[in-house]
């Protein structure tokens, strides 16, 4: 059974941290999910770390759709968590709705993810009310990067402290079930958690949120060229793929691979025949 937004809630209430991790595919997504993980992401953070792109913001709703149903293939009991790309909420509350319905009816997913605060809310209030899930996301808002002027630290100076608390209570109010706090200064990130009953969910935001999240690939260590401080890779994946990828290139060369243990075998006396008949 999978986990729900009444579970996630009452994870706060009982103090317990909630983990999030992202997952883009039908492989990750099983081994996230039977390691317990209550929530998986399928962030448009995909574009950046399995597209290729300079940003997220070329993420298309087709991409978003294709990768969530792996991800929901590959899973059984975590809540899956559709990232809403940019520009498919933007324009009106009808378009943010319909793009909302189609993470939960084509992608299976059971929530939506929203990046803005004051901005958003009523978009968030129309989606809830129609009985999609909501996740907030307020502080960097990778979408909004050229705005922002580059990934920095939201929330620094008094009014734009001010700005994320009153983002994260209209997002409250809307009926987000909890909210992403991104690359936020650690007070501030503790001082919103204790001001709203739903879960905070920091990722560069200190130890003061409810709850963290991490993309699956910093997790892992894949990308050697990429160390965000607000990640710990727990293992070196890159590494490993690379070694392997190389041994079985050099083997497949030398002739090392593959071996007869890798073949099949079959009645002889079939290729003694096929040899007669086209002698």
């Amino acid at each position: 059974m999978r986990s729900t937004i009444s579970h996630i809630k009452e994870m706060k209430r009982k103090g317990e941290p909630v983990v999030m991790l992202t997952a883009y595919d039908y492989p990750t997504a099983r081994i996230v999910d039977q390691a317990g993980i209550p929530l998986i992401l399928v962030g448009d953070s995909l574009g950046m770390v399995v597209l290729g792109y300079e940003t997220t913001i070329p993420v298309t709703m087709a991409e978003m759709l294709h990768h969530t149903k792996a991800v929901v293939r590959g899973s059984r009991q975590a809540l899956i968590i559709g990232d809403m790309p940019f520009m498919s909420y933007h324009l009106s509350a009808d378009d943010a709705l319909r793009n909302a319905a189609r993470f939960i009816q084509e992608g299976g997913a059971q929530a939506v993810k929203l990046e803005g605060g004051v901005t958003v809310a009523d978009k968030v209030k129309c989606i809830v009310e129609c009985g999609i899930p909501v996740m907030g996301h307020i502080g960097l808002t990778p979408q909004s990067i050229n705005q922002l002027g580059g990934y920095k630290i939201q929330g620094k100076t008094p009014e734009a402290a001010r700005r994320l608390l009153a983002d994260a209570l209209a997002l409250q109010e809307a009926g987000s079930f909890a909210v992403v706090l991104e690359t936020v200064p650690s007070p501030l990130a503790s001082l919103i958690s204790r001001r709203l009953s739903i879960p905070t969910i920091g990722i560069g935001a200190g130890a003061g949120c409810d709850g963290q999240v991490q993309v699956i690939g910093d997790v892992l260590g894949l990308n050697p060229d990429f160390n965000p401080k607000h990640a710990k890779p727990y293992a070196q994946l890159y590494d490993v793929m690379s070694t392997a990828v190389t041994q079985y290139r050099d083997e497949v060369q030398s002739g090392r691979f593959p071996t007869e243990r890798q073949g099949f075998t079959m009645d002889e006396s079939v290729i003694s025949q096929l040899e007669d008949e086209s002698s």
